[in-house]
């Protein structure tokens, strides 16, 4: 009996042992990769080709001394979503902020006027898989552009993000309202005055003369 209540006791011993080494190690199993998101964000710049078409190259931004929108016109936006992490990405969702002065026309997603924000679900993403998405947008008309700016620029930004990683990225644009010239007429200074003067005394001895033939 005493020889089984030994033996029972070491077997006891080693099951605790054991379980308790298992516990240690488990305190250095490897960490769960990082995921990580990355998102650009590109603006349309009007170009011309040879046959006098508008075509657009997209560009990070766009300055005051790049080509500028008016009123009523189209602009461009491209946003490209990749997952450059070595693990599977899920339930990401993208977000874009839709500056003052433009309307939505076209494209994924949709539109919140009360905060201005398109936002659209772009789903899961594998290793090194990229997603693209195209933006239409017009610009105000003019009666509703800052009466106070003849030249502005705007910043358009859009993020991709999940429970896990976040990125972000914008573009500039630049519009310039078109100024409605005023036709102003001279005032007569001394030489019109002049002037005047002269053709009313032509007109008046012309006059005279064809009354003397008639």
């Amino acid at each position: 009996m005493k020889k089984v209540f030994v033996s029972f006791l070491f077997t006891l011993i080693f099951i605790l042992n054991t379980k308790s080494a298992l516990a240690d190690y488990g305190q250095y199993q490897e960490p769960s990769k990082p995921q990580i998101i990355l998102i650009d964000k590109f603006v349309g710049k009007p170009t011309t080709n040879k046959g006098g078409y508008t075509d657009v190259e997209y560009v990070d931004n766009l300055s005051s001394s790049d080509p500028r929108f008016h009123a009523g016109q189209t602009v461009f936006f491209k946003i490209k979503v990749k997952n450059t992490s070595s693990v599977k990405i899920y339930n990401v969702t993208v977000r874009d902020y839709v500056p003052s002065y433009l309307d939505p026309i076209e494209g994924p997603g949709s539109w919140d006027s009360s905060n201005r924000t398109i936002t659209w679900s772009a789903g899961d993403f594998e290793v090194d898989e990229e997603k693209t998405y195209y933006l239409k947008m017009q610009v105000y008309s003019s009666a509703n552009l800052p009466a106070d700016k003849g030249l502005f620029c705007m910043v358009n930004k859009a993020e991709a993000k999940n429970d896990n990683t976040a990125d972000d990225d914008s573009s500039q644009y630049c519009v310039e309202k078109e100024v409605t010239g005023v036709t102003t007429t001279p005032s007569a200074g001394p030489e019109m005055a002049l002037a005047i003067v002269a053709l009313n005394g032509l007109g008046l001895i012309t006059g005279l003369k064809l009354r003397k033939k008639s």
